[in-house]
């Protein structure tokens, strides 16, 4: 009896090990020209699990293999929204996934003033985006530079709460994991808060953005998931210098993608199950100059008495979680004034070797590669050296 009772539970084990192993999913979407696709959104949407394409449409996924028999969905600007069923996408031989050009026509549409299309979009903002309490997952990546090369970096894994796009700023905020290079500045330039705050706070979405104060032309047009999309850009009237670029879908009139020149920076949102929007993709860059002493202008060899200097963001949302129930931030932000290189939690080695996300971009790779050239030091053993490590 005991050796059939044994056999049986060891029959389970095996099952149910087998059923929530993991399995990697690696794939590159591309279009019918063999153009890689960025940033496209992949996932499977009735479970809120996905990610999203880097700037070389590669992506990277993890699952169990619950999910063989769950569909997974593909979605970019532009293109025609593509389907396939996990374990067809696993049985290919190529792991690639095509999509198909959405070809728009507007018409009539461009007709209409597209300050129209601004205006309609700014009302329906609760209407088009996740305006309930909701947990975003981020891996928040910040170089430093000086004179244009990157000389120190900051990656935070992190939990976001968030309401909506309505309010100008996140609500809570908590630092789960750090990992940081050598610090090679010679200016060490630090900002009294935590740099994802300005996700939110330079988000012309979020804050008191007035379609009346810019002058509106269409650019262009597109589609996303099977709706068209108007390409709207504002130029401010007071310092026509100052623009914001709009991909307004005119249908539902959901904002799907924001630019602005102001430090240059991208915002991208993608569906959830319902078709809320909700952030996927950020990045900016904030550029200043600094004084610096006689010694170091000589040192490195300036012509002027101050250095050039930024901060290069990226922050790639990696998951959404939207019951209560689920979700638990112990902000470590609110009200810290510390520069997002001066936290410290013990670095967690096996953590960030066992991340999913989607594959490095090009701008981490040549800010990455352009670190590691200094001294000739690879980021991993950067790591080892200046973290300490969580026993």
């Amino acid at each position: 009896m005991e050796n059939k009772f044994l056999f049986f539970f060891f029959i389970f084990t095996i099952n149910f090990f087998s059923q929530h192993s993991n399995i990697t999913l690696n794939g590159v979407i591309i279009d019918s020209n063999k153009n890689t696709v960025p940033y496209a959104a992949i996932g499977i949407l009735s479970k809120a699990m996905g990610t999203s394409s880097n700037d070389d449409g590669e992506f990277f996924l993890k699952l169990t293999r619950e999910n063989l028999s769950d569909t997974l969905t593909v979605s970019s600007i532009g293109y025609k929204t593509f389907k396939i069923k996990v374990q067809d996408f696993i049985n290919q031989t190529e792991k690639i996934i095509v999509l198909e050009e959405e070809v728009v026509s507007l018409g009539e549409i461009t007709l209409i003033k597209p300050d129209y299309y601004v205006k309609k979009a700014l009302k329906n903002i609760k209407n088009t985006t996740l305006s309930s309490l909701h947990q975003l997952t981020i891996l928040y990546r910040r170089f430093s530079t000086e004179n244009n090369t990157p000389r120190f970096l900051v990656e935070h894994y992190m939990h976001v709460l968030d309401r909506s796009l309505t309010i100008n700023e996140f609500q809570e905020a908590s630092v789960l994991e750090i990992r940081k290079s050598v610090d090679y500045r010679y200016v060490k330039f630090k900002q009294n808060f935590h740099a994802a705050e300005m996700i939110a706070k330079q988000n012309p979405l979020r804050g008191d953005f007035y379609a009346n104060d810019y002058n509106w032309k269409v650019t262009g047009d597109s589609s996303y998931d099977g709706e068209e999309i108007i390409i709207v850009q504002g130029n401010e009237k007071v310092k026509p210098g100052n623009w914001v670029r709009l991909y307004i879908g005119v249908v539902t009139f959901g904002i799907y993608k924001l630019e602005k020149s102001h430090n240059n920076a991208t915002y991208i949102y993608k569906k959830d199950k319902e078709g809320k929007l909700y952030l996927s993709y950020h990045n900016r860059e904030f550029k200043s100059k600094e004084p610096i002493t006689p010694h170091l202008k000589n040192l490195l060899k300036l012509k002027s008495n101050t250095i050039d200097l930024s901060y290069r963001h990226e922050a790639i949302v990696l998951g959404v979680e939207k019951d209560w129930k689920n979700i638990n931030i112990k902000s470590n932000i609110k009200g810290n004034q510390l520069d997002m290189g001066d936290y410290n939690l013990p670095y967690n080695e096996m953590f960030w070797n066992h991340l999913s996300m989607p594959p490095d971009s090009k701008f981490y790779i040549k800010n990455k590669k352009e670190l590691e050239s200094i001294f000739g030091v690879p980021l991993n053993i950067q790591y080892k050296a200046v973290n300490s490590s969580k026993n």
